[in-house]
């Protein structure tokens, strides 16, 4: 065991679209050689994230951008412990979870509630901008209507299938458009945002059709933030052209995952009660049956697996 290593028993494990249930709440129940002065001690709820350990030495680190640390390593690809009850981490890279938080509610928060809210940190949208959601009844999606609306306070404009209206407008969405009702909606969007488009589009879903509508729905300077990867051969956004992002002067950026300082501040928005997961919890055996749940676009919110005996 490592100096900066831990053991960590897991009680619940989110599951994601990845394929990976790897953001986890856990206790430390032993503390590695080199631990002594860390800041978590024996009995703390902690969570691993996605990114499972950084090495602190790269540039990505150095910046502030640990999320993309060129020698990072991601749970369950790099590091056992997917859904598993025991997992090793690092007592300097793991997230304090307060209290307030239970096992269930804050497993999903450590990938898809921190890329969320990076997503919203990249999108330079400021309180009282209107920011779309792509797939926002998802279980990133219903994430980012919080965090957005409620927690940074945007105006948020949720677009989904009419299936998923209702926990939309409950995250707290203003304003909800049904991508199997609406015949265009660059225009439905533009008559939501005084004729001129969202000053922010986050794509939380992995299609590549709404990534080739993103940019339509885009004012003047706005920003279109990459989270969902579509499957399947890579092709370029459709809405993307060379006159369209020059006239309007638009961007488009990427978001993998947060980094450890917004994991702290998503965390956070949950401890004070700005924002909740909807999820429903199954035991291990179930996980097939959730995974065929994510490919037929089915599934609302998250899932939590259960791993307690």
């Amino acid at each position: 065991m490592s100096d900066f290593v831990k053991k960590v028993y897991r009680l619940h494990n989110g599951v994601f679209h990845s394929d990976l249930g790897v953001m986890t709440n856990l206790w430390i129940v032993k503390m590695g050689p080199g631990t002594e002065n860390s800041a978590v001690k024996i009995g703390d709820w902690i969570g691993v994230k996605w990114m499972s350990s950084i090495c602190d030495a790269c540039e990505p680190c150095h910046t502030g951008m640990d999320g993309n640390c060129l020698n990072g390593k991601i749970s369950g690809y790099y590091t056992p412990g997917t859904f598993q009850q025991y997992v090793i981490g690092p007592a300097n890279y793991v997230t304090p979870i307060p209290d307030v938080i239970n096992s269930a509610a804050a497993a999903p928060l450590l990938y898809a509630g921190v890329t969320a809210y990076a997503a919203l940190r990249k999108s330079n949208a400021v309180a009282g901008d209107f920011v779309v959601i792509l797939g926002a009844g998802g279980g990133l999606g219903h994430l980012a209507v919080q965090y957005s609306e409620r927690g940074i306070g945007h105006r948020v404009i949720g677009i989904d299938h009419s299936s998923k209206k209702e926990l939309i407008l409950n995250s707290g969405a203003e304003r909800f458009i049904s991508v199997d009702a609406t015949e265009s909606l660059s225009e439905a969007v533009k008559a939501l945002t005084d004729g001129l488009g969202a000053h922010a589009v986050i794509v939380c879903i992995a299609h590549q059709g709404a990534y080739d509508k993103a940019l339509d729905l885009l004012r003047f300077g706005g920003r279109v933030v990459c989270v969902g990867i579509p499957e399947g051969d890579m092709r370029p956004i459709a809405s993307a052209t060379a006159a369209s992002i020059t006239i309007k002067e638009l961007q488009v950026v990427g978001c993998t995952v947060g980094t450890r300082k917004e994991a702290v501040e998503a965390i956070g928005f949950a401890a004070r009660g700005i924002m909740k997961t909807h999820l429903r919890i199954e035991k291990l055996e179930k996980l097939t049956v959730v995974f065929n749940e994510m490919n037929t676009g089915t599934l609302k919110g998250r899932v939590v697996i259960d791993l307690s005996d």
